[in-house]
């Protein structure tokens, strides 16, 4: 069975058919050998292993293998940095996870472990193929009667319900991708779908008639920036009217309310592009002095004389994350040190490190451009980490006593 986690964007497959393949005591066994999913969601390669001796050394996935070469370790591919987590072990458990998935990301994925045997390599073959794909609404048939299909690249994995909004509003909810629209007199609607569980990955909205309908197209679906930073936050929309009043509000507010009007948000928010009886072009939101209690759900509305852009259409979730130092056991006698965040930054930052509060500045070296940094682990010296550009949000300096703490 393959079960949706509930309010998720991770797709979780589990009791079926494993796939073994393995000769002399090696095997892998991946869960499941073909997944689909969305574009932007998270998704699981679950995965388990047996050796016949030894100890691992060494585990990996990869996608692609030269000849006379070691494959590459997809965690050391700057395409996937801050987007994997090996959940696995050096044991028996191999399961990785993908975060923010984009449709390059499609490829067939393997494992392979290194023992310190002589000749202890092995790779599970065939792998797991994962297909990404991003949701469009294709309009077919004629002039009164349509119908709009929630259209995928691949045939979508855990038999998902698809949800519909016409105008921004959750219209309908159906197991089938279509949905059959009838000729009225809503010429300016426009539709999108999504699959419920990932509301916020929905489609473009598109016009069902002709070429000019009211729509909201948000510029990012996620957006993670340090606590204390300023966040631009944009759209663009088209009215089919001149709109009477336009502005952003939380989603987890009772009735949408401006937010330049809330005094949670007081002199931190401004519009910058607002101009009254508008009836098209982008619309900014700014917050300033960003706190942790900002993260939240981000969505657009306007109004003309007779009409009101939906509440229900999802809009840009925003997460506010600090700076943290962790430290972790790496080889005999040295430490790793970790710039962590509670959500993955957007736009891949540089990080800096800083060493009894003097920035490591040595670009040959590529350490310092990573949030990683590895030390001696009984060094006398302290440690910290900031984002370039925010030099002045860095995170608490980590001293000798915690190395120390840290090295048994």
């Amino acid at each position: 069975a393959i079960i949706p986690c509930p309010n998720s964007d991770t797709i979780v497959l589990c009791d079926c058919v494993s796939v073994v393949l393995g000769q002399d005591g090696w095997s892998v066994t991946y869960t499941t050998q073909s997944i689909c999913t969305l574009k932007g969601s998270t998704v699981d390669l679950f995965c388990s292993y047996t050796y016949p001796s030894g100890t691992v050394k060494t585990t990996l996935w990869f996608t692609e293998w030269g000849t006379g070469v070691e494959p590459e370790d997809l965690g050391q591919d700057p395409e996937y940095a801050g987007r994997l987590e090996y959940h696995g072990d050096k044991k028996k458990d191999c399961t990785l996870k993908i975060t923010d998935l984009r449709e390059r990301d499609s490829a067939t994925y393997k494992f392979r472990l290194l023992t310190d045997q002589e000749g202890g390599k092995y790779s599970g073959s065939p792998g797991v193929t994962l297909s990404v794909t991003g949701l469009q609404v294709k309009v077919t048939g004629g002039h009164q009667d349509k119908t709009l299909t929630c259209s995928t690249t691949c045939t979508l994995t855990d038999n998902p319900t698809y949800i519909w909004y016409k105008n921004g509003q959750h219209r309908d909810e159906s197991t089938s991708p279509q949905y059959k629209y009838s000729v009225s007199n809503d010429y300016d609607a426009s539709y999108s779908c999504a699959v419920k569980g990932h509301e916020d990955l929905h489609s473009p909205a598109v016009c069902v008639q002709g070429q000019s309908c009211s729509r909201v197209t948000y510029t990012k679906r996620r957006i993670c920036v340090l606590k204390g930073s300023t966040v631009d936050i944009s759209c663009t929309y088209v009215g089919y009217y001149s709109t009477t009043s336009s502005f952003w509000f939380r989603s987890d507010t009772l009735t949408p309310e401006d937010l330049t009007t809330d005094p949670g948000y007081a002199d931190r928010v401004k519009y910058p592009d607002k101009e009254t009886r508008r009836n098209e072009g982008p619309f900014t939101l700014i917050i300033t002095d960003l706190r942790e209690e900002d993260s939240a759900k981000y969505r657009f509305t306007f109004k003309t004389n007779n009409f009101e852009w939906g509440h229900s259409f999802p809009g840009t979730t925003l997460s506010v994350t600090g700076l943290q130092v962790k430290v972790t056991p790496a080889a005999e006698g040295q430490k790793t040190l970790t710039c962590s965040t509670t959500c993955t930054l957007t736009d891949n930052p540089t990080y800096i490190w800083y060493k009894n509060g003097q920035r490591l500045d040595e670009p040959t070296s590529q350490q310092y451009s990573s949030n990683i940094l590895v030390v001696l682990g009984h060094s006398a010296d302290s440690y910290s980490c900031a984002v370039e550009h925010h030099e002045d949000l860095h995170s608490p300096a980590v001293c000798k006593y915690e190395l120390n703490y840290y090295s048994t």
